[in-house]
């Protein structure tokens, strides 16, 4: 791989991504397959500034050990380390940079019950520290080419070479190919929030989704809620970017408010494996009905995670004209193939995209109708014909989208 655009890469990270302070901690977990890329993003850091950086190494095989030798009560279990780790990570606020490499079957014929029982126990011990520390800090999630998820895009080239292709793939999707990403990414930023400017003045109610799939889907929105899209703000004022990259406009609808079904257009990869050709169908905006020509087990299993796994988290907008999906690569990798065309998330919503979410307890902005739950999960739902109309609260409707594309 071309080494000067890696390090372009990884200033990107740093710069935009995370948008590190001077003095600033930053923690970057990373599985084991880039540790020279891991090397330049951590310099990368030091130069944007950063006073210490903490790498914390995983693999995803050791978790397949693990849960086959372990017992779920030992992998329940909180150590007081790690409950310490957590209090100080909530004091500190350190800056998190997540690289991903995964297999996107690296966890099949796994225990998955026992995965996801041991997931909701530990989940119950970190969500108050998460929702402590949520829109406190700056965090991105970015990707670098693991062998095995380069052979699953690439499965007809040799190893090294379905690397660097994956390689070329995940740059020229994150806008880092280029001379100056940074630049690229100050540009595109502009271009998504005059996009988000257009969206928050029509004041929405609601967006109805139709496609030839079959998808036909009413959801409400929260009144003065806003559509973000690109980079963010912490409470405190520091812009970065959570998702690199990041072609989309998203809100969190009113919990309690879907109605009819859904159709995905892409796998979901959970729990280390594909969800495919699924259809969701709502009432009274929860779940009633999940189907799936493969591993329709897991998604029953997602949805019974907590009561709000069954309710939409996000509604995510984001042209089937990207150039994602124009790349024609199926990356079986949510970062990616959520960015390819329009998106909903089941579970957790977004605080931020409540007007004066600030100045709100979360019991507050959870009785406004952001949903609460200890999961959030895209699934893709874009399609070549998609029809998305907003509904106003005078009972206007204007087309947002039109044959799958911005109305205009």
């Amino acid at each position: 791989m071309n080494k000067l655009q890696m390090r372009r890469y990884a200033k990107l990270l740093a710069k935009t991504g995370i948008n590190v302070r001077k003095g600033q901690w930053v923690v970057v977990n990373a599985e084991l397959d880039q540790p020279e890329f891991v090397e330049m993003v951590v310099e990368e850091l030091y130069r944007a500034g950063a006073g210490k950086v903490t790498v914390e190494w995983t693999h995803q095989p050791l978790v397949r050990t693990h849960y086959k030798y372990q017992k779920e009560e030992t992998l329940s279990a909180f150590q007081k380390w790690e409950i310490e780790k957590l209090e100080y990570r909530k004091e500190q606020l350190p800056a998190m940079l997540y690289l991903e490499s995964e297999d996107p079957d690296g966890l099949s014929g796994m225990d998955q019950e026992k995965f996801t029982r041991v997931r909701g126990a530990r989940s119950k011990v970190t969500k108050p520290y998460r929702d402590e520390m949520e829109n406190k800090y700056q965090w991105c999630i970015a990707a670098v080419p693991g062998k095995a998820w380069a052979k699953k895009v690439f499965p007809d080239l040799m190893v090294n070479t379905a690397v660097e292709h994956l390689w070329d793939a995940i740059l020229s999707a994150s806008r880092a190919d280029g001379n100056d990403p940074v630049k690229d990414w100050a540009r595109h930023n502009d271009e998504l929030a005059q996009k988000c400017d257009y969206l928050n003045r029509l004041k929405l109610v609601a967006l109805e989704y139709k496609s030839s799939n079959g998808t036909d889907l009413r959801v409400g929105l929260i009144p003065n809620s806003l559509f973000k899209g690109g980079g963010e703000q912490t409470v405190s004022g520091n812009f970065f970017n959570p998702n690199i990259p990041s072609e989309e406009i998203f809100i969190s609808p009113k919990a309690g408010e879907a109605e009819g079904i859904v159709y995905s257009t892409k796998p979901l990869s959970y729990q280390g494996e594909l969800i495919e050709n699924f259809s969701v169908r709502f009432e009274n905006g929860k779940i009633v009905e999940v189907k799936a020509e493969k591993n329709g087990h897991l998604l029953e299993k997602m949805i019974s995670m907590d009561e709000g796994a069954k309710m939409l988290g996000e509604c995510a907008l984001i042209p089937y004209d990207s150039p994602i999906n124009n790349s024609g690569i199926l990356f079986y990798n949510t970062l990616f193939d959520e960015n390819a065309s329009c998106h909903l998330a089941l579970g957790m919503g977004f605080n931020e995209c409540l007007k004066g979410f600030e100045e709100m307890s979360l019991e507050e902005i959870h009785a406004k109708g952001i949903n609460d739950s200890m999961i959030h999960v895209d699934f893709m739902i874009g399609s070549r014909d998609l029809e998305i109309v907003g509904v106003t609260a005078n009972g206007a409707r204007v087309p947002i989208f039109k044959n799958g594309n911005w109305a205009q």
